[in-house]
């Protein structure tokens, strides 16, 4: 577990994708958002703003690590995604597939990756 009480905010976290680790070598990133707004201008003065849906996610940057395999990860859905936080929070992501494809920068043996999910997916304690 990541937290340890006191007043540590931030710098360490654990990554597990369907009970499995992975080393999560940084840029955890994460939104329980499920619409964003948009401010709609008119000509003569702001007319106020319109909302649209937008997909939470996860996303992180992991370790290309002996062992795993980045063509998993075209295939991966309806994966749940846990991940405990240094302040204690952990996030959770049920019902996630992921978006983009993943490039591995081998200089440090690393790629991003974005996981996305249905309205309400992630969540947050």
């Amino acid at each position: 577990m990541a937290y340890s009480g006191g007043n540590n905010n931030a710098g360490t976290a654990y990554m597990t994708i369907n009970g499995l680790s992975y080393m999560l070598a940084g840029k955890f990133k994460y939104s329980v958002n499920s619409f964003k707004n948009e401010t709609q201008l008119g000509m003569d003065s702001v007319h106020g703003y319109k909302q649209t849906y937008v997909a939470p996610f996860i996303s992180c940057q992991l370790r290309d690590a002996r062992g795993l395999t980045l063509a998993d990860f075209d295939t991966l859905d309806n994966a749940t995604i846990v991940v405990e936080l240094a302040n204690g929070k952990t996030i959770i992501g049920s019902g996630m597939w992921v978006v983009d494809t993943q490039e591995v920068d081998s200089e440090d043996a690393v790629f991003d990756i974005k996981f996305e999910g249905m309205t309400g997916s992630v969540t947050e304690s």
